[in-house]
């Protein structure tokens, strides 16, 4: 990707194992900027990893521009079956020139650089119907909170406010910023809560939240499945 310029974004579970919370996967997942340029150049990275297309959609801007995701097998034997997915654009998540602006860069040890999804809009992108995200969000911000709890910025701060998924990290983080708090509780209720030190109540909200992403997420796939069928049945 880097030796074809391509402007992409690791995220996913590869991305996950970078922020501290391991998850073990067997695919790559890009974010991609949808426009011409751009996907000229991930087709030659694509074609340099003889990589196979596995699925519905082909690789085309609308596809890629309407939210689907486009999926292919490498066959390259550096990448043998590696499996490579890529997206555009993805709900509750913003543009990727604002992904791209946010973006954490990482250099491994041979002095190779990774652009990744910005912690929080990785955690945004995985708020989905499956129920494999919903642990792997928790394990994110835990991470975040617990590398700079000691001395965190008012930006971190509003963060954990916002993701804290476990109960009992969400009070404590409500009461050792309460100022913060009060201003992020209007938009969450379950920081709401959590000001009270109520962690019963503090469970039942995030539940609630959950329930509502699934929904929306769900409401949002669905003419996309639609049409992933209409695909399978052309082909």
């Amino acid at each position: 990707m880097r030796a074809h310029r391509v402007r992409a974004l690791l995220m996913g579970g590869q991305a996950c194992v970078f922020y501290g919370a391991a998850e073990f996967s067997r695919d790559i997942d890009f974010a991609v900027l949808a426009d011409a340029t751009n996907l000229g150049r991930l087709k030659r990275a694509l074609a340099d990893l003889m990589a196979e297309p596995i699925a519905v959609p082909p690789l085309q801007l609308r596809h890629l521009r309407k939210g689907h995701a486009v999926h292919h097998r490498c066959m390259h034997p550096e990448a043998h079956r590696m499996r490579v997915d890529v997206m555009s654009r993805m709900r509750g998540v913003d543009g990727f020139d604002a992904l791209w602006r946010r973006r954490t860069q990482i250099a491994l040890p041979d002095g190779t650089k990774c652009d990744l999804m910005s912690l929080p809009d990785l955690v945004q992108a995985k708020k989905t119907q499956r129920d494999k995200d919903w642990p792997m969000i928790r394990r994110l911000v835990e991470a975040h909170y617990f590398e700079h709890r000691a001395r965190p910025n008012p930006a971190q701060v509003r963060f954990w406010l916002r993701e804290l998924r476990t109960p009992e990290l969400l009070a404590e983080a409500a009461g050792r910023h309460p100022r913060i708090a009060a201003g992020t509780a209007k938009a969450r209720p379950a920081t709401a809560v959590a000001i009270d030190g109520n962690l019963d109540a503090i469970a039942a909200e995030l539940f609630r939240e959950e329930a509502a992403e699934r929904g929306a997420d769900r409401e949002y796939w669905q003419p996309l499945i639609a049409e992933l069928a209409e695909f399978r049945r052309m082909r």
